[in-house]
């Protein structure tokens, strides 16, 4: 059974920095793209960040340059790290995993708020 489990959310104040982690079970991590989607209240989930398997990543425009997407292939982990946090990053952050077979994944969410 695939498991995707988040942490390491929390409240943190605007420009600080709070990463995020997501281990993966279940699945030969390795050869899947994964990613990092949030939703704030009221809003669309939207895509923040991806990486694929090797290793290529890409960036929603609103979060270039301050969150930077890695992974762990040893550890099963994808982590995001969020510097110079804004008011607007506040939102459900949900890990993604796309496998090689097209099945996708969802992580439970970890709650991200930002005092501005």
């Amino acid at each position: 059974q695939v498991q995707l489990v988040e942490s390491g959310g929390g409240l943190v104040q605007a420009g600080g920095s709070l990463r995020l982690s997501c281990v993966v079970s279940g699945s030969i991590f390795r050869l899947n793209a994964m990613g990092w989607y949030r939703q704030a209240p009221g809003k669309q989930r939207e895509l923040v960040a991806s990486i694929q398997s090797g290793g290529s990543t890409s960036y929603a425009d609103s979060v270039k340059g301050r969150f930077i997407i890695s992974r762990d292939n040893v550890k099963n982990t994808v982590l995001l790290q969020m510097n110079s946090l804004k008011h607007e990053d506040t939102a459900v952050y949900y890990c993604n995993m796309k496998s090689v077979w097209g099945d996708v994944y969802w992580g439970q969410g970890t709650q991200v708020t930002v005092s501005s």
